[in-house]
Order: structure tokens, then sequence, then C-alpha cells
């Protein structure tokens, strides 16, 4: 599936991307899936976890899934604190799976939401490594910035818990951080619908990552598909500059000059 706008590229260090769908790896019921579905969807950048790369066992090294064209981008799923993501993605880097990483890092074991201060410690470390740095973080203002400060690529705020697929319940907030911050914004985390990945990228988000809402889909071929349509045509309603909402009616036709006033 092609997902292109022409000269619209997304730029994210020094890589040029025509897809603004990232797309995660797990949950999958069968990894040979994953192929199909990273080019329904069109999507050149797919994170994994570092735990799953296993060089050693083709069967079960999810990289040997992913297709070579891809921008691979480790995660540090499992990480609890700065320390912790610093040493996976120095491990992911050694294992050859290049130098983007995406921050994670979690301590709270029911809602999952990312721990911020630690994120911005990790990126912080990692940046100056010369990383490209994609932190997840919980939408707030005052921490994105600081992520840029820290370095950051781009910022990957959440729209709902990890998992959730309740779409983009921080919407607000996400907001804000695009209207704000001069980084590329990728809404990651809970998007559960195409319709919801369009909104994100009708709002201006630079690009959304999806997992769970294609991994848990009766066809995730199908749905990957759904999501890299409605992505290009969320981004193409932003460049179009959607019309104003108004109160008011107002009638697209003028309101005289009937039939019978002739």
């Amino acid at each position: 599936m092609e997902n292109k706008l022409a000269g619209d590229l997304l730029t994210i260090g020094g890589k040029e991307l025509t897809s603004r769908l990232f797309l995660g790896t797990g949950k999958f019921a069968n990894n040979r899936l994953i192929p199909e579905v990273v080019r329904a969807s069109g999507s050149q950048v797919v994170t994994v976890a570092l735990r799953r790369v296993d060089p050693n066992n083709k069967e079960e090294n999810i990289v040997g899934y992913i297709p070579k064209e891809c921008t691979l981008m480790p995660n540090t799923s499992g990480a609890r604190t700065a320390d912790e993501a610093v040493r996976i993605a120095r491990l992911a880097r050694a294992a050859g799976c290049g130098n983007w990483i995406k921050i994670e890092v979690i301590s709270d074991n029911r809602y999952l939401l990312p721990d911020n201060i630690e994120t911005i410690k990790a990126t912080e470390i990692l940046a100056a490594e010369g990383f490209v740095v994609l932190p997840y973080m919980s939408p707030d203002l005052m921490s994105a910035k600081r992520l840029v400060e820290a370095g950051a690529a781009a910022v990957m705020p959440l729209g709902a818990p990890i998992g959730t697929n309740r779409g983009l319940k921080t919407k607000e907030l996400v907001k804000i951080i695009i209207e704000e911050i001069a980084l590329p914004i990728i809404v990651d985390a809970g998007i559960g619908r195409p319709s919801e990945a369009a909104e994100a990228m009708e709002m201006g988000a630079a690009a959304v990552l999806v997992n769970t809402a294609v991994a848990t889909a009766s066809n995730p071929v199908v749905m990957a598909e759904a999501f890299g349509l409605a992505v290009a045509a969320g981004r193409k309603a932003y460049l179009a500059g959607p019309g104003a909402i108004q109160d008011y009616a107002d009638a697209s036709s003028p309101l005289t000059g009937f039939l019978h006033d002739c």
C-alpha cells in the first residue's frame, strides 16, 4: 500500500520518511504476520523490545521478520529507571540494532504510565552518546520542553494508557505539546481505531505509533492497511487547513432567489 504525499517528508535523525505510521511488533499471534502487516501499512519505522532480539534463534528473533528496508527502533521496555534504560539502549546498539532508540521507563505496574523524570535523564545521556532518542512520555508540556533540551529527536506523548485501545484520551494535552514544541510529536499508545489515528494527524501530530490495535484485530493485515490510509488522510487534511468551527449554522447556498421569487 502506498502511503505517500509527494514532497511531504518526515525527517528524524537524518532519515527522510514518507510514511508517518510507526508500528510495534508485540502481541502478534504469529511473528510470520509481521512482514505482511508492515508492508500493508506502508510503515518505515518498526519498534521492537530488546528481549525479543535473539540472533541465535531464527524462529524467535523478531528482527528476522522485519523487512530490511525498515528503520529498526529498539525500545527499552522493562526499564524502571534511567540507568536501566541506558543499559538496554547500549546493548541494543552493540547487538547491531542501530542507533535509534525509543525510551520507555515505567515503574507503575497498574497503568504503565511513563516516568517523565527518569525518561529525561536517560534521554540526556543517550543523546550525548549519539543515539537518535525518541522518548515515550506522559503528556506534560514542561517535561516535553526538558526532553527537547536533553537532546530528543522527537517527543512521543501517550494518547491513552498503553495497550488499552481507548483512543485520544489526552487530546487536549497532546494538542498543547504539538503547538508549543518544535520537534516532531508522535502520538504513541492507546490509539485503537484508524479514525483516532486520523484525528491525531489532523491535530498536527507528525506521526503515530500503533501496535495493540493492529495486533489484536481479527485481521491484522487489513487493519494495518486501514491505519496506513487513515494516517495519510489525516496528514493530508491537516495540510489542507480545515475550515473554522462555528457555533451557528451557515448555509452553503444562498437562502434567497428561490424559483417562486422569479
